[in-house]
């Protein structure tokens, strides 16, 4: 499986040391052990987590320059994409923010046992989180791999941006739409879509998105809003 890994992850254009490489299948082992007492994922075959939980991932390390930078995954669940970036760029000062406390247990214990420090673990909700002065906007970078649209991403995610810094929102499917959506978002929250960027995963014809969002000015104090006002009056949305 190693062989297999490293062989893939290269496929996309990043290359793994065996060290790396090491720390990516105690990952898959302690997830798919993990997961037989609580839900972290559904993906369970060895191939199937490679291809579309890491190189899922590291297909954000492809479409912006993170190094060195200090990023939050907001929302990371089992740690994607937070975690195989600190791997793939150990670099990066990574901050893993997730509202059930399960799932930070568990992402600590995996630290543990792969050797990674410079990680800070955040029990906390989205928009709890926001609110914090240590944290709001004072990250160069906030990824997140949710299946929420654009627009209520944004409200959750910008304000933890700092100015100049970059929201990247990892996406399947109907990008455009998304983006089109989101305007009045983006526009009330301070941010501007830069770039989109296209992948389509080796071997498969799974396609990604990752949509980059430049920070431009300061988010407005009343946001974020409660979750229930986010999801059911969406910015835009009237």
């Amino acid at each position: 499986m190693e062989k297999f890994l490293i062989n893939y992850i290269n496929k996309i254009g990043i290359q793994l040391s065996q060290e790396q490489a090491k720390s990516f299948i105690i990952y898959m082992n302690e997830l798919t052990e993990c997961n037989k007492v609580m839900n972290l994922t559904a993906i369970t075959d060895p191939k199937e987590i490679v291809i579309k939980h890491f190189a899922d991932s590291l297909l954000t390390c492809k479409a912006i320059d993170l190094s060195n930078k200090n990023v939050i995954d907001v929302g990371t669940g089992a740690g994607f994409p937070g975690l195989p970036i600190k791997i793939a760029l150990r670099d990066v000062k990574l901050t893993l923010l997730d509202a059930l406390l399960k799932r930070i247990d568990f992402l600590q214990n995996v630290c543990e046992k792969t050797n990674i420090s410079d990680v800070t673990f955040i029990h906390s909700r989205a928009e709890d989180g926001a609110r914090d002065s240590d944290l709001r906007e004072s990250f160069e970078a906030v990824v997140s791999r949710a299946v929420a649209p654009l627009n209520i991403l944004c409200e959750y995610d910008l304000p933890f941006v700092k100015k100049g810094g970059y929201f990247i929102a990892l996406k399947s499917k109907d990008t455009e739409n998304e983006v089109k959506n989101a305007q009045t978002a983006l526009k009330e929250l301070g941010g501007k879509v830069i770039e989109i960027k296209n992948y389509i995963l080796p071997d498969t014809d799974i396609d990604r998105s990752i949509i980059i969002i430049e920070k431009e000015k300061e988010t407005p104090e009343k946001y974020p809003r409660r979750a229930k006002k986010i999801s059911t009056k969406p910015l835009g949305k009237h």
